[in-house]
């Protein structure tokens, strides 16, 4: 046979399969149906596992590409019955107020916490979403995040993750440990200058503080100047300036933004000292609801599997099932538990949409625990 035979053999076969899947599927409806009305979960793992067995049994040196497909099947046999035994839930309830509720516009003003003091890169970024917003700023991010659960401030803004030093643990933690949820994420690009009294020359510097995430992206340019100077982390780069600033020790600098010098009388000894001139930091706006404004098209969750094989599988394929594309997901112990993690995940995807409202309320049933954070633009 030539190509083209046996590209109309493999039509052929194509139109036989097709009308199959769709038969298929149509049972997989009355099965749900049947599981929703005696209240039986949609996974039956041991049947699953028996159908596999006797397809690969009978698929010879094909076993592996068989095993795959049934899998494939199996995927979206299950999240299209899911999709139809849906009910009320925790997850859809919430979406749904915040749908009934959803703003036309982002605001421009309101109570908005930050972390530091002014110059700080939480300001900045503030600063960018809010274009009248009166700050109020707190010591710690604990401090910002208790402010928004509190309702002492309407919008909270923090750092999450940087694009060369990685992600902002404290961030995530106090995401899972309070009740707040994200309505917006920003990227800032960040330009870190090594700052000091006037006069001070880089030979005279003793002592450097900043941020602990500034110092990771400066790593490079630390690492040139050897043991003689004392790196010290503080809360803050705008809190390192402001001490540089106060500090009668000429010897002490800082690692903060170009700002910093300006608002604190100090001068660069040394600019653009990041590691990276593509160096931006995410940040995020958190809220004590959810609230949908125009353009969201992000989703952050937080979730812990059963800690058994497969566990995390299931999960990423009620995402593919719907192709979902997956942006991150970032993993960080238990405490208490030996080797048991929880999961960070952030998706392209949006709660108008019926489908993806049906996998949330899947992996809230699914999940040990589950915790949505929030559906939201990053701009």
């Amino acid at each position: 046979m030539d190509l083209s035979q046996i590209r109309d053999r493999i039509d052929s076969i194509d139109a036989k399969l097709l009308p199959l899947f769709l038969e298929r599927m149509s049972l997989s409806k009355e099965v749900a149906e049947y599981k929703k009305a005696h209240g039986l979960p949609i996974l039956n793992r041991s049947r699953e596992r028996e159908i596999l067995k006797n397809i690969m049994d009978q698929s010879g040196d094909m076993e592996q590409y068989s095993h795959r497909l049934y899998t494939s099947i199996f995927e979206l046999s299950r999240a299209y019955q899911e999709n139809i035994c849906t009910g009320t839930s925790k997850i859809r309830n919430e979406i749904e107020k915040a749908l009934g509720n959803a703003q036309a516009t982002f605001p421009e003003t309101g109570i908005i916490a930050c972390q530091g003091v002014e110059g700080a890169n939480s300001q900045l970024a503030a600063d960018r979403m809010f274009k009248r917003g009166n700050l109020v700023f707190f010591k710690t991010f604990e401090g910002v995040f208790d402010a928004v659960e509190s309702g002492l401030c309407d919008f909270g803004v923090v750092p999450i993750e940087n694009s060369s030093n990685g992600s902002v643990r404290e961030t995530y933690e106090l995401l899972h440990k309070k009740n707040v949820r994200i309505v917006r994420s920003e990227r800032l690009c960040i330009r870190h200058e090594l700052l000091a009294k006037e006069g001070t020359k880089l030979e005279d510097i003793t002592q450097i503080r900043s941020h602990i995430q500034a110092i990771g992206q400066c790593s490079d340019f630390l690492k040139q100047l050897g043991d003689k100077v004392e790196v010290v982390p503080c809360e803050n780069t705008a809190i390192a300036a402001q001490y540089a600033a106060s500090c009668s020790d000429k010897g002490v600098a800082a690692i903060a933004s170009h700002t910093n010098a300006q608002l604190y009388g100090l001068k660069p000894v040394a600019s653009s000292i990041q590691n990276s001139d593509n160096n931006y930091t995410r940040f995020i706006c958190i809220a004590k609801n959810t609230i949908l404004y125009p353009g969201a098209n992000h989703i952050s969750l937080i979730l812990t599997c059963q800690h058994k094989p497969g566990a995390l599988y299931d999960v990423l394929s009620k995402l593919a099932a719907l192709e979902v594309n997956l942006l991150k997901i970032e993993s960080w112990p238990i405490v208490g538990h030996d080797f048991e993690f929880m999961f960070f995940f952030e998706l392209i995807a949006d709660v108008t949409d019926p489908k993806i409202v049906s996998m949330l309320e899947s992996l809230e049933k699914s999940c040990e625990t589950f915790t949505f954070l929030g559906n939201y633009l990053e701009a």
